[in-house]
Formats: structure tokens, sequence, C-alpha cells
């Protein structure tokens, strides 16, 4: 395995990935000028994202703008964005209802082959590097016992009265091992964050790096 020869797929990419193994992402469009603007039918408010293979971590670049209310507004951004990143793509998605943040994706290690993690999400991911990993491909009591691993697990379970779907949030392990499975040329997918509901869950930014 050469992991010095790699490619980052823009987030686009990655959620049609996602999308095509059933898994929830937001709903977006991708535009690259002012007249794309104009056939957009999303509803406010919505997210702006620079959207570059360049680009992996877009908060640290000043390269997602949430919560932009009007049509108006989003013109201004889009027209800041363009100096700041020309020649880029970007995307425009839907704000989505905030959920409880958790993080999930695939490692290729160089030593163990690939792995699948799950743990809490957000800006705190780093911090409390609260994960439990296993080996793909996974069953379904591998999925149950990765969420029991986590300290985060006992949101599931009903902690102070909070309610969040843990059988989609089993399905969404089973089905990223499967995408693990399926493209061993995986180096890196992060799903990160993953927004849970007490019904559902959905994907909120997605990355991925693949071995050329």
């Amino acid at each position: 395995m050469n992991l010095g020869l790699q490619e980052t797929l823009t987030e686009d990419a990655v959620k049609v990935l996602l999308r095509d193994y059933g898994i929830p992402t937001t709903d977006f469009v991708v535009i690259e000028s002012d007249d794309d603007l104009e056939s957009i039918e999303l509803e406010f408010p919505v997210a702006l994202k620079v959207c570059s293979p360049d680009i992996l971590h877009k908060t640290d670049v000043g390269g997602v703008e949430l919560n932009i209310m009007d049509e108006e507004e989003l013109k201004r951004e889009f027209s800041e964005f363009k100096k700041k990143f020309p020649g880029e793509r970007f995307i425009i998605e839907k704000m989505e209802p905030q959920g409880i943040e958790m993080i999930a994706g695939l490692v290729n290690d160089a030593s163990f082959g690939m792995s699948i993690m799950v743990g809490m999400g957000g800006i705190f991911a780093e911090m409390y590097k609260d994960v439990s990993f296993r080996l793909v491909p996974i069953k379904r009591k591998d999925a149950e016992e990765m969420i029991d691993d986590l300290k985060a697990g006992e949101l599931f379970k009903g902690f102070r009265g909070i309610e969040l779907d843990r059988k989609a949030m089993v399905e969404l392990l089973l089905k990223l091992s499967q995408i693990g499975t399926d493209f061993p040329s995986i180096s890196q997918m992060d799903l990160n964050p993953v927004f849970v509901y007490s019904s559902g869950l959905k994907v909120i930014d997605a990355k991925m790096i693949k071995i050329r």
C-alpha cells in the first residue's frame, strides 16, 4: 500500500457516495458563479462553504459561513468567498436543526488495515478523544458494542432525559463498514459532525482521502 499518493475528495462527492449507501446528509447544491445563485431552491437559513480538494479543514481558513438568512445576505457572502477563494467551487446547503454531535469514519491503518471508528463529535472531538474502533467488516453486535464503549454512549441510554436514535447510529456504522469493504482505496473518511436526533440522524460535514 502506497500512502504517499493520496487524493482528497470534495465534500459534495463524499456526500453523494454516502447517499448511495442510504446515509442521510444535508440537502445541498454546488455553485461556481453568481448566475448559479438564481436557480437555488433551498430554504433559508443556509450555510455557505468552500468546496475544494485542496482545503481539507474549511473552518480553519474561514471557508464556512452559517445561518445565512436571505438571498441578499447570501449574495454578499458569496461575493466575499469568491474574493477569498478565487477559482474554487462552493456548496450551499440547508441548515439543519442542532442535534447531539457525533463523529464516525474509516481509517486505513498501515499495520491493521481498514478500521471503523465512532465517538463524540464537533469541536470537542479532539479534546476528549472519546472514540471506539473496530476492524472492518463489523456486524450489528460490533456496532452496538462500539457505542457502548463510549462515555458518550450514555447519551443513547436516556442520560438526563436525552433521547437519541441508537438504531440509526448502529445502521450508520454498518453502512460505513460496507463502504470500507467496498472501497479498500479509502485512506481516511471523517463524518464530523453527525447530528443525531431522537429520530434519525444527518451527516453535516464529510471528508475523505483515498489512495491513488
